[in-house]
């Protein structure tokens, strides 16, 4: 019988041994928890994502918290998002989203619905002509979603649908939609924004005439033409951007209103290379945010509607770069102030956090300071004059709820900020709109995620909405142990942390044991936390059960550890961080965990580059190393993420030439592994291409695993499952 995603899944329920299925199940163990949980917009009930049967197929559901029952509250009837029912817009967006969820994967609060009506199909979307990125009115009465790279409007109380901007093409112009770079690199996914009082609509016009299209061919299809090619726009490191506009419409239809703004023109002069946010404050006032191509320095903007005019208001430099962030909160009103203002983030002190600034963009203050970093503002009380942000003031590897003065009295130090959380771990939390409450979402490396309601003023327990034992029955079966948490010096003496999986000493006796070290190693991700994610660490599991040790480690370069440690790796990608791998390889065999020639690397993109640079770098110590879906020279990649870290490939010539893999190969030893998908629009197969040409060339052998219909990450379970398998038999035969 053929292996399909249904073949392969059953297996998985007679199997007694760690089977190599369950790296790639989904969800994890302890994972199938609600998800996108929101209150309602009276605060009576909490909705929530749920799979009953834990699979990733979803469901909306309701819980009052008052009665402490939950109810199933939709379930589509055709079974909803499912992968082959997409387009091929659609799946390009959710490979952006990082989406893996079927069934219900968005919704959005209009207002109470009985359950028990039919639900009505107010718009149909087709493969053919699909609806993208719907949103509802703030007033509930308007949906408003970009259909044929045009936006447009359905009055839901009518039914009837008005198209909105007109002039887009299917091949360089769109309207409303966020472009790949926002999408993918600025953490921006929307390219449009209802004003509060849902009478207007701002939106970007994206034109990307100027960029070279790159082709990826479907090579694993039987048929030929243009149904099994792609063509993107992709923007490679020192090339053109696409060229923004950003517009306002009347949500009933007329003129746009473009505003003083063209981002991505290029030249030495222009410092709006990217639009980055867009905000509406009350009164009709739009802002945006905008960076230049350097990452050095922000501007917001503010705008008259009517007449386009702009006005700086703020504007922020950083030699070491400035990393975006969703932290501008309008103000109503501030103290002994005629108007109001908002909050801001900086890094400026070398650790993001909160300050005051007034309307016209002074700043009164900080609202937090020290050597930690604000990652969240999870709600504002200005009658209070209480801010509630989520942080690292505990420590790096941990994150909690905290309340502080919003606005703190410039003559007096401020207040130490008041934890609202309880328990080591993780702390993810939606508090609800009358500052009552909030959902606190709970992890750690002992303890899977439970969700519970609990008081915003001190944090106690109102009500548990999900919560599972410690031996989840997966867990329980495979004999997971949580990893060591250890702290290592790099060379100048900064702190790591790393996690260290160890083999069962009674089963294969005393170190030194076989080890391959988990890397990702890049910007904005941190591996290391006290979080059960670490525990159902299912590739590390299963290889400590084979009894290979498994140690990860974080870094220089790597998140939330303030912009000193990240700016570590500026101009440096490839060097400080690979060196730092190696510091923790030579930690593990001074502590006679690991034995010289017996330790391999694996990780996936930045990883997977890491890992080939280690291997390349520092032959005598690392024996092999898996390379999935690699940059291998960093010309190949996108203009915002390689142009951040590493500069202008014209003004860092040698930064380039260093950073790329193909130019430490003759140095190579080891047995390398590179696995890729052949349609990945995200890191180009062509990087694994040049790699395998530049190894020929100097008569270096590897192995190739390649995923003909897979992107930057294998999707389909059986492909999954081979790769596991093939990657075991790599690693087995390496060490």
């Amino acid at each position: 019988m053929p292996v399909t995603d249904t073949t392969a899944a059953n297996g998985l329920d007679n199997c007694t041994v760690f089977p190599v299925e369950e790296i790639v199940q989904y969800p994890l163990p302890g994972y199938g928890t609600p998800t996108a949980i929101s209150f309602s917009p009276d605060d009576s009930l909490i909705a929530y994502l749920f799979s009953p049967d834990l699979t990733l197929n979803r469901k909306l559901f309701v819980l009052d918290p008052k009665s402490g029952k939950h109810d199933l509250f939709f379930s589509p009837p055709d079974g909803g998002i499912d992968e082959n029912n997409l387009s091929a817009d659609e799946k390009l967006r959710r490979e952006r989203l990082r989406e893996r969820g079927l069934g219900v994967t968005h919704y959005e609060w209009i207002y109470l619905q009985d359950a028990a009506v039919k639900p009505e199909l107010k718009i149909p979307s087709v493969s053919s002509s699909p609806i993208i990125d719907p949103h509802i009115s703030p007033d509930g009465t308007m949906l408003a979603y970009v259909r044929n790279n045009e936006l447009h409007m359905l009055n839901l109380l009518y039914n009837m649908s008005k198209q909105l901007t007109e002039g887009a093409n299917k091949n360089t112009i769109t309207h409303g939609l966020a472009e790949f770079i926002a999408q993918e690199e600025m953490d921006r996914k929307n390219g449009f924004w209802w004003s509060p009082d849902s009478n207007l609509i701002a939106f970007t016009e994206v034109d990307s005439s100027e960029i070279p299209l790159f082709r990826i061919m479907h090579e694993g299809k039987n048929s030929v033409g243009s149904d099994v090619q792609e063509d993107h726009a992709y923007p490679f490191a020192g090339g053109s951007n696409v060229k923004v506009r950003l517009g306002v419409v009347s949500a009933s239809g007329g003129p746009v209103s473009w505003m003083d703004l063209v981002c991505g023109r290029g030249g030495q002069e222009n410092d709006e290379e990217y639009l980055a946010r867009v905000n509406w404050m009350h009164g009709d006032v739009l802002t945006a945010q905008v960076l230049n191509r350097t990452h050095t320095k922000l501007k917001l903007l503010k705008f008259d509607i009517k007449t386009g005019q702009r006005q700086v208001i703020l504007q922020e430099e950083n030699e070491t770069w400035i990393n975006l962030h969703d932290f501008f909160t309008h103000l109503d009103r501030i103290p002994n102030k005629s108007f109001g203002g908002f909050i801001w983030a900086s890094e400026k002190t070398g650790f993001r956090h909160l300050y005051l600034h007034d309307s016209d963009g002074v700043c009164l203050g900080p609202i937090t300071e020290g050597d930690w970093m604000v990652e969240q503002v999870a709600g504002v009380n200005e009658a209070s004059g209480l801010v509630y942000f989520t942080g690292t003031l505990d420590g790096p590897l941990e994150s909690h709820l905290y309340c502080t003065n919003l606005f703190p009295d410039a003559s007096h130090s401020l207040q130490a900020p008041l934890k609202l959380t309880h328990g080591k771990g993780k702390h993810l939390v939606v508090i609800d709109h009358q500052l009552q409450s909030f959902v606190d979402i709970h992890d750690s490396l002992d303890s899977p995620p439970k969700i519970t309601v609990r008081s915003l003023l001190d944090g106690s327990l109102i009500t548990s909405l999900y919560e599972q034992p410690v031996n989840v029955p997966r867990f329980k079966e495979l004999r997971l142990e949580p990893p060591e948490v250890i702290q290592v010096e790099a060379k100048d003496g900064t702190a790591l942390y790393g996690a260290l999986y160890k083999p069962d000493a009674a089963k294969f006796g005393p170190p030194p044991y076989k080890t391959m070290i988990h890397v990702y190693g890049g910007p904005s991700i941190q591996l290391v936390r006290d979080s059960w994610i670490n525990t159902v660490d299912m590739r590390a599991q299963y290889l400590r059960s084979k009894g290979v040790l498994v140690w990860k480690m974080d870094n220089r370069g790597t998140a939330r550890r303030g912009l000193k440690f990240a700016g570590a790796l500026k101009y440096n990608c490839g060097q400080i961080d690979a060196e730092d791998q190696l510091t923790g390889a030579e930690w593990l065999i001074k502590q006679g965990w690991a034995k010289l020639g017996r330790i391999g690397l694996y990780g996936w993109s930045y990883g997977g580059y890491v890992s080939a640079m280690a291997l390349a770098r520092f032959p005598e110590v690392f024996k092999c190393a898996v390379s999935g879906a690699p940059v291998t020279s960093w010309d190949g990649y996108d203009t915002f993420y390689t142009e951040k870290y590493m500069g202008l490939p014209s003004e860092n010539q040698s930064g380039y030439l260093q950073s790329s893999v193909m130019h430490h190969i003759d140095n190579m030893k080891g047995k390398l592994l590179l696995v890729h998908g052949m349609i990945d629009e995200n890191v180009h197969f062509t990087h694994t291409e040049r790699l395998v040409n530049a190894l020929v060339a100097a008569r270096k052998p590897c192995e190739l695993l390649i995923f003909p219909d897979e992107r930057h990450m294998p999707r389909r379970l059986r492909n999954r499952i081979h790769m596991e398998e093939r990657i075991w038999e790599f690693i087995e035969q390496s060490l």
